[in-house]
């Protein structure tokens, strides 16, 4: 755990600078990373389920552009900044993290969300095959 508490005797080296660069310099990559989806093969429909602990349901919003269905979470820094007190460590961020995925082959109509306990369920039925036309072909001549 880089740095847990926010108060530590450390002696003012370059072994030490360098450490806490390098532990930035990793923990920073994580922040910027995406929610975790899982999407799973129910045979007449998908079932994607993401990840969204924290959020409340009127943060999140899922939106269609054409063959592109759009996550979007958002954190409000501003509930959170009326609280009082003075903060020795803030680590909880703020902001908003989306994903695009592509739903060509899907029945738009039919999607359905629900948000129950941290986890964004999809369900992203499934565009019901067409079969070719048979016909028979004249031959001329």
């Amino acid at each position: 755990m880089f740095g847990m508490i926010p108060f530590t005797r450390e002696e003012n080296s370059l072994w030490n600078y360098l450490d806490n660069m390098e532990k930035s310099l990793f923990t920073g990559f994580g922040d910027m990373s995406q929610f975790r989806c899982d999407i799973q093969d129910k045979g007449d429909h998908y079932l994607l389920e993401a990840e969204l602990p924290g959020f409340q349901k009127e943060d999140i919003s899922l939106d269609l552009n054409g063959d592109t269905m759009v996550i979007t979470a958002r954190h409000n820094s501003e509930k959170e900044e009326k609280g009082e007190g003075n903060y020795l460590r803030r680590e909880r961020k703020y902001g908003s993290y989306s994903r695009s995925f592509n739903v060509s082959g899907i029945n738009t109509e039919g999607i359905k969300a629900a948000y129950t306990n941290g986890i964004l369920e999809i369900t992203l039925p499934k565009q019901a095959e067409v079969a070719p036309a048979a016909r028979t072909i004249q031959i001329e001549g």
